[in-house]
């Protein structure tokens, strides 16, 4: 008799597990989801290798695959706070080593650019590449993933990282506001960069070009894109607002370059060095 309602005990003791886990199930998933407060051209998450268009306020879920297009630009917020934008012809992957709780993105290719709040206190997290690993506790950064090599570009707006080489042996460098740091494959790491004005002057070209497409949708649409009528970026990449009364949109950064702050609306970014 005591073995029968042990038995029971215990059963009723795992039914009620299950039942805590299932109810808290949604809770979990919308704890490491990230939100898209900013989307415009085309942008779409990878299902079973099946592109599905992004639009503002839909969430993904870890190891999630983002595409974007050349048109493409979106901004992400996890639940802590912390934002993480999404350049064109970009390839980046959410939380890609999820469960691992400090892992954010691995990017694959092109340029992302990362806030991590920190306002409660540090807050560690790790944005991974084919052949970088940069930790941050609390910092504004760019990560650009230039070529097929996976060469990587990390630039440092504010705060300060770690960047380690993934497939090299060697120390962790770190960075300082104003430094960049270029991570070659087949190389331990050695060349930094410091506000070097012939990069800056790429980065305000390739700004240029994508003053030209935000101009082209605004006047016609991008067939075939996926748009919204949301905010164009914030901060340094653009001013955020509206354009319902004839101005032109803030222009974010573009991948193949460093990340530094993106120029603002009209009139269009110099393309000299900064």
């Amino acid at each position: 008799m005591f073995r029968r309602y042990m038995l029971s005990r215990t059963v009723r003791t795992l039914l009620v597990a299950v039942a805590v886990a299932v109810s808290l199930a949604p809770l979990r998933a919308q704890d490491v989801a990230a939100k898209a407060v900013v989307v415009f051209g085309r942008v779409s998450v990878l299902k079973d290798s099946n592109p599905v268009a992004l639009f503002e306020g839909n969430t993904i879920v870890p190891k999630q695959i983002i595409v974007t297009g050349p048109d493409g630009y979106a901004k992400f917020q996890i639940p802590d706070g912390s934002t993480f934008e999404v350049f064109q012809n970009a390839r980046v992957t959410f939380r890609d080593n999820y469960p691992g709780w400090k892992d954010l993105v691995q990017v694959w290719l092109g340029r992302i650019r990362v806030q991590i709040e920190h306002r409660a206190g540090p807050n560690p997290k790790s944005v991974s590449t084919p052949t970088a690993v940069i930790s941050v506790r609390g910092t504004i950064f760019d990560v650009v993933v230039e070529d097929e090599d996976a060469t990587t570009l990390v630039s440092v707006e504010e705060g300060l990282v770690g960047v380690l080489h993934r497939l090299q042996p060697g120390n962790e460098v770190r960075l300082n506001p104003g430094e960049s740091l270029l991570v070659f494959r087949n190389q331990p790491i050695a060349r930094l960069v410091n506000r070097d004005p012939a990069i800056r002057a790429g980065l305000n070209a390739l700004k240029q070009t994508l003053y030209e497409i935000l101009l082209r949708r605004q006047a016609g649409g991008i067939p075939g894109g996926t748009t919204t009528t949301g905010p164009t970026p914030s901060g340094p990449q653009g001013d955020q607002g509206k354009n319902k009364g004839g101005g032109t949109p803030g222009t974010p950064g573009a991948p193949g370059a460093p990340g530094a702050p993106g120029a603002p609306g009209p009139p269009p970014p110099s393309t000299g060095g900064g």
